[in-house]
């Protein structure tokens, strides 16, 4: 018999301070709209529910739903945000999408869902960079809560040594430029007209 595959709901990582950027990068616009926008409006087709994952100290994007970093989980990147929402909802399974990838779409969410294993701790895609797992746009399951969190009481906050150490399904890209990150002014110009 098969198993019963936990509910996704999707998160937007839009906790970090854009220190490079110099602005918020969830507020660049790529596709005509707010980036987060844009990522909201690609969860929203495939998951049951959506959320911001946001700083306490950070004003939430018009009515997006959102979960705040608990203080159990602050100050540590994108893990406290994937942390903050597995303790929240326990057992969901998380379709995770960091704001300031630009060129993921449609293709590459469905993508994941097609090829998820929930028996792993997460469906993730292969970076085409390093060979890597990249932590940032993958479906991070809640049954994993325990082991992930037991990994970050050790000390290890990195989401991507985490899914090394912990058994994640690993899936190579259609398009090697979906995973591409923008960090700075110079990255947005250049980006700008290319999605």
């Amino acid at each position: 018999m098969k198993a019963i595959k936990p509910k996704i709901f999707g998160l937007i990582l839009a906790g970090g301070s854009s220190r490079r950027m110099g602005q918020d990068k969830a507020l660049l616009k790529f596709h005509g709209k707010p980036q987060v926008e844009h990522i909201f409006d690609l969860l929203q087709k495939s998951c049951t529910e959506v959320f911001l994952s946001k700083r306490k100290d950070q004003t939430p994007y018009k009515n997006m739903a959102f979960i705040d970093d608990s203080d159990e989980f602050a100050g540590q990147g994108p893990l406290s945000g994937i942390l903050s929402a597995m303790k929240k909802y326990p057992g969901a399974a998380w379709l995770i999408v960091a704001c300031d990838l630009p060129f993921v779409t449609e293709k590459t969410i469905q993508s994941l869902i097609d090829q998820r294993d929930p028996q792993k701790t997460a469906t993730a895609f292969i970076s085409t960079h390093d060979g890597l797992p990249e932590p940032l746009c993958a479906i991070w399951e809640g049954e994993a809560f325990s082991s992930i969190l037991k990994l970050f009481n050790e000390g290890i906050h990195c989401p991507r040594k985490i899914l090394i150490k912990n058994n994640a399904h690993l899936l190579k890209q259609n398009d090697p430029r979906w995973l591409e990150n923008i960090n700075t002014p110079e990255e947005y110009e250049q980006t700008k007209g290319r999605p």
